[in-house]
């Protein structure tokens, strides 16, 4: 079993002016996988308060995963994906790749999505889009796939080749 945070980017959310549907979601869904959540958490479309939430979760708590939802989309405050850049090591580019791509099977607007994937020590830092729709999409692509590589990042196994 592996930790996970969640943290949703929502100046509404975090100002209490609407009900975050995104988190909880992200949360059950997590758990219903088999992960244990340690953290939640709602932070506003501040890049810095992003990174500070992001480094918490990675280094301080040493989630295995951190999911963000929020904040991928084109609108100027939607800054998750430079903060989760900011913050991390290396990226991990075909995370983000898989949920674009089969979130343009559904739409076209799927491909307007900016969400990134990335490395910070032994955490992994995916970014989901905001919408419970498409975050069901989105983590759903993901999620079985997730597992070996936390097993590569937090050394249960050696590399793929042993796979």
């Amino acid at each position: 079993m592996f930790t996970a945070a969640v943290i949703t980017v929502s100046d509404k959310g975090f100002a209490g002016e609407r009900v975050d549907t995104g988190g909880p979601l992200v949360r059950s869904m997590l758990e219903e996988a088999g992960y244990e959540v340690v953290h939640t958490a709602i932070v506003p479309d501040e890049r810095e308060q992003i990174e500070r939430a992001l480094i918490h979760c990675a280094d301080a708590l040493d989630a295995a995963l951190v999911v963000t939802t929020g904040g991928t989309g084109f609108s100027p405050r939607d800054v998750t994906p430079e903060a989760t850049i900011a913050v991390c090591e290396r990226l991990a580019p075909g995370i983000p790749e898989a949920m674009r791509a089969e979130s343009m099977k559904i739409t076209n607007r799927g491909m307007l999505s900016r969400q990134q994937a990335g490395i910070r020590g032994r955490t992994l830092i995916i970014n989901l889009p905001g919408s419970p729709k498409a975050i069901r999409e989105n983590l759903a692509a993901v999620l079985p796939a997730l597992g070996h590589g936390l097993e590569m990042l937090r050394a249960k196994k050696g590399d793929c080749a042993e796979s």
